[in-house]
């Protein structure tokens, strides 16, 4: 059965990142729509930021590439380049293996929804470039496989 009922695909909100990493990814949430196919090779979820809230922290990944299509809302995207506004229809992409890190975030009052899609890759690893924190291909270990850039835990 193809057809993914959105009502019943798996949902997240939050963060796993280590205080205070955690602050401005809090009120995000998504829904797996890839998960909820079973999909094996790469994900898609639909990405929900309320005002203020960022989608992650500026990072990049080893083995993973990543799509984004902006639905509804203005984001800003933040990379090395600096910043660009993002609107419905928009979508940006990131290579594998590319240090350049990324990351959208919700300067406006409206919320945004986007569509993430990416790799799913067991070996991936990467880091964020503006503060003392990396993740590691291992992704169960504590603290969801996160590390100081040094590699001593949080």
């Amino acid at each position: 059965m193809p057809k993914i009922k959105i009502a019943d695909a798996p949902r997240q909100a939050g963060t796993r990142y280590p205080p205070p990493f955690d602050k401005p990814c809090r009120e995000r949430s998504w829904l797996r729509l890839g998960d909820a196919a079973a999909l094996t090779q790469f994900g898609v979820n639909l990405v929900r930021l309320p005002p203020g809230t960022w989608s992650s922290q500026r990072h990049w990944h080893s083995h993973e590439d990543e799509f984004v299509y902006i639905l509804e809302g203005e984001l800003v995207l933040v990379t090395d380049e600096g910043e660009e506004i993002l609107g419905a229809g928009d979508c940006a992409g990131f290579k594998a293996g590319d240090r350049n890190g990324h990351c959208l975030q919700n300067r406006s009052a409206r919320e945004a929804k986007f569509l993430a899609v990416g790799a799913r890759h067991e070996d991936d690893y990467g880091e964020y470039p503006d503060i003392d924190l990396k993740f590691t291909a291992n992704r169960s270990a504590a603290k969801g496989g996160f590390v100081h850039k040094d590699g001593s835990s949080y």
